[in-house]
């Protein structure tokens, strides 16, 4: 009933912050969970869930999208360039574009295909060095690429520091969305999706809240 309880607070988040209710997507991150946990969470009716790596997504979706309709797939972790072409492919939406060189071969699939997954910009609010994510003081330049490349940006991501308030770094990423004309917000994970929310969050990714500690 983890399931339950999540969309309870998610819905209460939204009503406090004076948003539309519904107006968040849940994202259930499934990554290095067990096949029967995301069973389970697919039974109580959840049909968004997120995946950090394109080939574990390739083993694990294709079957339990054979025996569910309406199944909505995001990839919410680093993508390499030379999986692009998998991953445009299985997602719907791409929350990880950080770098010129994926713009470019993002947009070339998407001439070859016709169509694109909506794409979020991955902004890196702390500056770590370890993290994936184009720093803010580069976050307009590359919008401005990626627009220029037609391709359909829909938001910006982040992934706060651990242990850090998350609330500054939500907020400079509606600020660099603003002044960008991005509505897409997504932020926010099991800890800190009720301050996101608050903050404007358009995609919140919960997972071990969900489906609990990961295995491996």
């Amino acid at each position: 009933m983890a399931l339950a309880e999540i969309t309870r607070r998610l819905r209460a988040a939204e009503e406090a912050a004076g948003r539309t209710p519904g107006a968040v997507t849940l994202i259930a991150v499934s990554k290095l969970q067990p096949a029967d946990r995301v069973a389970a969470v697919l039974r109580e009716g959840q049909r968004v869930f997120g995946e950090n790596r394109v080939q574990e997504a390739q083993a694990r979706w294709p079957d339990f999208q054979a025996r569910h309709a309406g199944i909505e797939l995001h990839l919410v972790g680093p993508l390499q360039t030379n999986k692009a072409r998998a991953a445009v492919e299985m997602f719907r939406a791409i929350h990880s574009l950080d770098r010129p060189k994926l713009a470019r071969t993002l947009a070339r699939l998407a001439q070859e295909r016709g169509e694109s997954p909506d794409l979020f910009i991955q902004v890196n609010t702390g500056a770590e060095s370890q993290k994936a994510g184009v720093l803010p003081e580069a976050a307009d330049a590359l919008i401005a690429e990626a627009r220029g490349l037609d391709l359909p940006l829909v938001g910006l991501m982040c992934i706060p520091p651990v242990d850090a308030d998350p609330a500054p770094h939500f907020r400079l990423l509606a600020q660099i969305a603003g002044r960008n004309g991005l509505a897409g917000l997504s932020m926010g994970m099991s800890d800190d999706f009720e301050i996101a929310v608050a903050h404007g969050a358009t995609h919140v990714r919960v997972g071990s809240a969900i489906f609990g500690a990961r295995e491996g």
